[in-house]
């Protein structure tokens, strides 16, 4: 009885014997079959391929230079084969799944582009058309009209009027010599009146009803906004002092703010096109009259005036308008839609369409942008499929895989 006891247990102990070297057999086949198996020494010939690299599968971003344990997790690194690296440089999609991620492929085109740029702009007063009126002689303030700054005066509207004592002296001479009839005398006393700064039209004036006319009445020479008056009844005034500033309509200026990126392509005269809210439908066409040298630190634009007319003085300083300058059209230029460029911040990327589901991150170089089209100057050629729609989900699964395309030696060199 205790021999066939002991006889048991020997065959028990022999069958689990068998059992873990057979399971660690084949396990061990299954490690050799898998391409991400480390090349352990007495390997197989398939297993010593060129490593490029080892990684973390759950970190594939960082790669090590040599094998051994992760130190982000308690595993083994894997390594990545030279030959393997083509097929793991992309990201693979079922064509099945392509319709369901919402992924919408667009072609990479050669063509026209045109070179219209869209921007903003606020009107303001053209500060050329500026009437400055003042004080010919020094006088009193005897009534100043109904006028305050913001009016809006026609030609010739009347602001004030000045009593000057000494023009009714020189008023009184000119009329005696008059009655003379001596023809010399009344030229040179004409000439007196003038000096006096007596306006021409004044003189003929009192000329024509031979009685004085001592009093001086301020007008506005162009029609405008009325931006001063700094006059008040009663009050004393010098020779040359300012009494009023006026402000012409007939046109305004219109101050753009261009992207310095693009203010290199903005030239004199050239043409514009402006809408605004106020005047829903209508465009105003106008001209680059100025290029302004300074570039606004903050926003990092470039003013840029365009002068606008305005012959029926609807156009008012403070609208805001949509800008668009025309420029010429380039006939042969390599674009993508806009909306398939994935910008990180260091680079531009698109996701490259090949063959089999298969989609590969391609680092590009952009040139500019128009009408939601981006042209590419430099990574990708006619012909080619790029991902248009649904291109962040592949993007954010080739993060994981840690497929990023190879930076430019000038972005090695810059990165901390």
């Amino acid at each position: 009885m205790t021999a066939q006891i002991w006889k048991g247990a020997l065959l028990a102990g022999l069958a689990a014997t068998l059992g873990v070297a057979g399971g660690y057999w084949f396990a061990q086949q299954r490690m050799d079959g898998m391409p991400g198996a480390a090349a352990e020494p007495g390997a197989s010939a398939q297993d010593q391929r060129p490593v490029l690299y080892w990684y973390d599968p759950m970190y594939p971003q960082q790669k090590f230079d040599q094998p051994g344990k992760s130190p982000f997790m308690d595993m083994q690194l894997v390594p990545q084969y030279a030959d393997a690296a083509a097929d793991s440089a992309a990201v693979s999609i079922d064509p099945s799944l392509t319709q369901n991620l919402g992924l919408r492929l667009a072609t990479v085109s050669r063509g026209a582009l045109a070179s219209n740029l869209e921007v903003v702009g606020v009107l303001a007063f053209n500060e050329r058309d500026v009437a400055v009126i003042q004080a010919r002689t020094a006088g009193f303030v005897e009534r100043v009209y109904a006028r305050a700054p913001g009016d809006v005066l026609t030609a010739n509207a009347a602001l004030a009027d000045l009593l000057v004592p000494e023009w009714a002296a020189a008023q009184e001479e000119f009329l005696a010599l008059k009655r003379t009839g001596d023809a010399g005398l009344l030229t040179a006393a004409r000439q007196r009146l003038r000096l006096t700064g007596m306006p021409a039209a004044l003189i003929a004036q009192v000329e024509r009803s031979g009685k004085t006319r001592p009093i001086l009445t301020l007008t506005s020479p162009i029609a405008g906004v009325l931006q001063e008056l700094d006059v008040r009844a009663g009050m004393t005034v010098a020779t040359g002092d300012t009494l009023a500033r006026v402000n012409g309509l007939s046109s305004v200026w219109l101050a753009v703010a261009v992207p310095e990126a693009e203010a290199g392509t903005i030239a004199i005269g050239q043409a514009v096109e402006a809408r605004l809210p106020a005047f829903p439908g209508a465009v105003l066409g106008g001209t680059v009259s100025a290029v302004l040298p300074e570039t606004n630190p903050d926003s990092r634009t470039v003013r840029v005036r365009v002068e606008l007319p305005n012959p029926d003085g609807r156009l008012r300083p403070g609208m805001s308008a949509q800008v668009r300058l025309n420029r010429s059209t380039e006939q042969s230029l390599l674009w993508v839609p806009s909306e398939a460029v994935i910008r990180t911040g260091r680079r531009a990327l698109v996701m490259l369409a090949e063959d089999g589901g298969r989609y590969r991150p391609v680092e590009v170089q952009l040139g500019r942008e128009s009408e939601d089209k981006t042209v590419v100057l430099q990574g990708l050629e006619e012909g080619q499929q790029v991902v248009a729609s649904g291109q962040f989900l592949l993007d954010s699964e080739a993060s994981l895989k840690g497929l990023l395309p190879p930076a430019t030696p000038e972005q090695r060199e810059n990165r901390p």
